[in-house]
C-alpha cells in the first residue's frame, strides 16, 4: 500500500511540474468544473458594468498587450466566461436582446438602427434635427415584440429592487416609462431608499468605435511606440497603427472608469453584497469586427465577480448569450424567468437543467446598408449562411468610414495592394455559406464549406440553424417595408390605450384595453410636486385623503398613453 500510494505522489508531482511549465495564454486561472453555481445572498445587488464595441482584448483573455488592473482584480475576485457570445454584431439590437432576453430577429429588432430612440430623453427639437440626418429612404419605426414580452428590469422594481440606467437606451423601441426608477446620465443606485437592493447598468463608452477618430488629437493612456498586435485582416500602416493604440488606449481608459465606480462601492459598504458583472455590448471598434458575424464582432469578453470572492479566478466555458442574461440576472435573485423568455439562466435558484450546445447570430441592415446573415456556432465551429450572395460582401456603411484605418483599406483597395486576407472582405459576391475552424482559424479566414472532411460538420450546424429559424418567425428574414407594414396595419404606428382608473371603497384599481401594456402610476399629496419615477401597478391601491393619482399606459413598440389623472380625493 506504501509503494501504491508513493507511486501515486510522485505522478501526482510529475503533473504539477509538467502543467507548471505550460506558458498560458490567459491569466492564471483555476480550471474549469462542469458547472458554476455560487450560493447567493437572498437579494443581492446587481451592477453591470458595460463597455462597448469590444472585444476579449484584455490579459484575462489572453491579450497582454496592456494591463488592465481593475478588470484583471474582477477577475482574480470573480468567474471569466470564455464561451460568452453576442447574438447580434452591433450595439441596438443586441440590446433589444439584453432587454427582453429574446432574439432581436425574432421580435422586430434586428435592423440597424429603426429609429433614434436612444435619444427618447431629449427635448422635442433634437429629435426633430435627428430625423433630419436620417438616411433618405429609411423609415422610423420600433420594433413591437409579443404582447406578453416586457423590459425585464420591470420584474426587478416589481420584487423591490431599485432600478438605474446610465444612460444607454437604445433597445430599437422607446422604453417604457416603468423600466426604470432612474435613467439618464445622472442615474445612480446611491438614490435608493436606505437598504433597499438595487439593480444598476453603468455604460463606458469610451470604447465606443466613434472614439476612434473622435478623440484623435487627445493624449494616449499608452505609449505613442505601443507594440501592438495586428489582425491578418487589417493594414499594417501608421495610419492603421494610430488607431489600434487608440483603441487600446480608449480600453485603459474605460479600465480606469470602472475602477473608480468599484472604489465607489467599496466606500459604500456594498461590495460583499452586491454582483458585479462586467461585459460588452458585442464585438470590437475596428474593421471586419463590429457589424459582422465573425467572433470578431461576436464574441465578447464576461467577468462576473460574486460576494465573498465565490469561485474566484475560476473560469467557465459552458456557452452563453446576451438573450441568457435577463433570465440569468432575474434567477440570481430568486425570480423564474417568464416562459416567453427565449434565454436561459446560466446562474441562480432558477439554473437550467440543460447546457445549449450553439450560440446562434443574426445580422440584418446596418445603417443605409441592407443584408441577411445568419450563424451558428458552438465550441469549436462557426457557420455562416449569406442570404444575399450575389451583393458584396463588404457594406460601404458611411459612418465606419470616418476611421482612419477604414480610409487606409478603401485605399489599398483602391491601388490594389490588399494582401490576401484583406481582400477577402472585399470580395463582389459572398459565399452561400461559410464553416470556420475556430480553433485552428481564430481569424476566421479559410473557409471549410467545400472541404469533404468536414461534410459531417457543415450538415450538423446547418441542420441546427434551420431549427433555429423555424422554431420562431425571423423577422429580419423579411423586405423592411413589409415588415413595417405588418407592424402598423395601417399605415401609423398603434398607440396604447389610455389607462382606466376605478375607484372602489377606497382604493384605486388601474388597467388598460391594450393587451401587454405595462402600466405606471404616481401618487402624491396634494399641494406637493408629483414624484419622478412612475411606481407599477400590480395590485389595487388604498388612498388617504387629499391624494393625488395619475396613470399611464405603455405596450413595448407602442406609442405610450396619455397620462390620466384620477381623483383627488379618494374619501369622496
Amino acid at each position: 500500500m506504501k509503494s501504491y500510494l508513493l507511486q501515486l505522489a510522485l505522478l501526482g508531482l510529475m503533473i504539477s511540474l509538467t502543467t507548471g511549465c505550460e506558458t498560458q495564454s490567459k491569466e492564471e486561472a483555476s480550471p474549469s468544473p462542469p458547472f458554476i453555481n455560487p450560493e447567493l445572498p437572498e437579494r443581492p445587488n446587481i451592477l453591470w458594468l458595460v463597455a462597448e464595441d469590444q472585444s476579449p482584448n484584455i490579459p484575462t483573455f489572453g491579450d497582454s498587450t496592456i494591463e488592465t488592473p481593475n478588470l484583471s482584480r474582477l477577475a482574480a475576485e470573480g468567474v471569466a466566461y470564455d464561451q460568452f457570445y453576442a447574438p447580434h454584431p452591433v450595439c441596438a439590437p443586441a440590446r433589444a436582446a439584453i432587454a427582453t432576453g429574446m432574439y432581436a430577429n425574432h421580435i422586430s429588432a434586428s435592423h440597424m438602427r429603426t429609429g433614434p430612440w436612444f435619444l427618447d430623453n431629449m427635448p422635442p427639437e433634437i429629435m426633430e434635427r435627428v430625423k433630419d440626418y436620417w438616411p433618405k429612404g429609411l423609415e422610423m419605426y420600433e420594433a413591437i415584440p409579443p404582447a406578453e414580452v416586457r423590459m425585464f428590469s420591470e420584474y426587478l422594481r416589481e420584487a423591490g429592487y431599485f432600478c438605474t440606467n446610465n444612460p444607454k437606451t437604445d433597445y430599437q423601441f422607446r422604453k417604457t416609462p416603468t423600466a426604470w426608477d432612474e435613467s439618464g446620465p445622472d442615474a445612480s443606485w446611491t438614490h435608493r431608499q436606505a437598504g433597499q437592493p438595487f439593480f444598476a447598468i453603468y455604460n463606458f463608452q469610451v470604447t465606443h468605435e466613434s472614439q476612434i477618430w473622435a478623440k484623435a488629437k487627445d493624449s494616449l493612456w499608452v505609449a505613442e511606440d505601443l507594440d501592438i498586435p495586428i489582425p491578418p485582416y487589417l493594414p499594417n500602416t501608421k495610419k492603421a497603427k494610430t488607431d489600434i493604440r487608440r483603441m487600446y488606449s480608449n480600453i485603459k481608459e474605460m479600465d480606469h472608469q470602472v475602477g473608480e465606480l468599484l472604489k465607489e462601492l467599496e466606500e459604500a459598504g456594498e461590495l460583499e453584497k452586491t454582483i458585479i458583472v462586467w461585459y460588452t455590448d458585442h464585438g470590437g471598434p475596428l474593421p471586419r469586427q463590429k457589424r459582422l458575424l465573425y467572433d470578431s464582432g461576436l464574441k465578447v469578453p464576461m467577468i462576473i465577480r460574486f460576494p465573498g470572492k465565490a469561485h474566484a479566478g475560476e473560469r467557465d466555458d459552458r456557452i452563453t448569450s446576451f438573450i441568457d442574461l435577463a433570465a440569468t440576472t432575474l434567477s440570481m435573485v430568486g425570480i423564474k424567468p417568464p416562459s416567453y423568455m427565449e434565454g436561459t439562466a446560466f446562474l441562480g435558484k432558477h439554473i437550467r437543467k440543460e447546457e445549449p450546445t450553439y450560440s446562434f447570430g443574426a445580422a440584418d441592415r446596418f445603417d443605409e446598408k441592407t443584408d441577411k446573415v445568419r450563424s451558428v456556432r458552438d465550441k469549436r465551429y462557426k457557420y455562416i449562411r449569406y442570404y444575399m450572395p450575389n451583393e458584396p460582401m463588404f457594406l460601404n456603411v458611411a459612418y465606419r468610414n470616418q476611421m482612419g484605418i477604414m480610409q487606409e483599406l478603401l485605399r489599398l483597395r483602391d491601388e490594389g495592394n490588399l494582401t490576401e486576407e484583406q481582400a477577402l472582405w472585399f470580395r463582389m459576391t459572398k459565399p452561400e455559406e461559410e464553416l470556420f475552424d475556430i480553433e485552428a482559424d481564430p481569424h476566421e479566414l479559410n473557409n471549410l464549406a467545400k472541404d469533404p472532411a468536414f461534410a459531417p460538420k457543415l450538415q450538423e450546424l446547418s441542420s441546427a440553424l434551420d431549427t433555429w429559424m423555424a422554431e420562431h418567425e425571423d423577422t429580419g428574414m423579411m423586405d423592411e417595408s413589409e415588415l413595417l407594414k405588418k407592424l402598423w396595419p395601417e399605415g401609423q404606428q398603434p398607440v396604447t390605450q389610455n389607462p382606466i382608473i376605478q375607484l372602489e371603497d377606497g382604493k384605486i384599481s388601474i388597467s388598460s384595453e391594450t393587451e401587454g401594456a405595462s402600466i405606471g402610476y404616481k401618487i402624491w399629496k396634494k399641494g406637493e410636486p408629483a414624484p419622478q419615477a412612475w411606481q407599477i401597478f400590480q395590485a389595487p391601491i388604498e388612498l388617504e385623503a387629499e391624494m393625488r393619482v395619475s396613470a399611464i399606459a405603455h405596450r413595448i413598440g407602442y406609442l405610450p398613453s396619455e397620462e390620466v389623472n384620477g381623483s383627488e380625493n379618494a374619501k369622496n
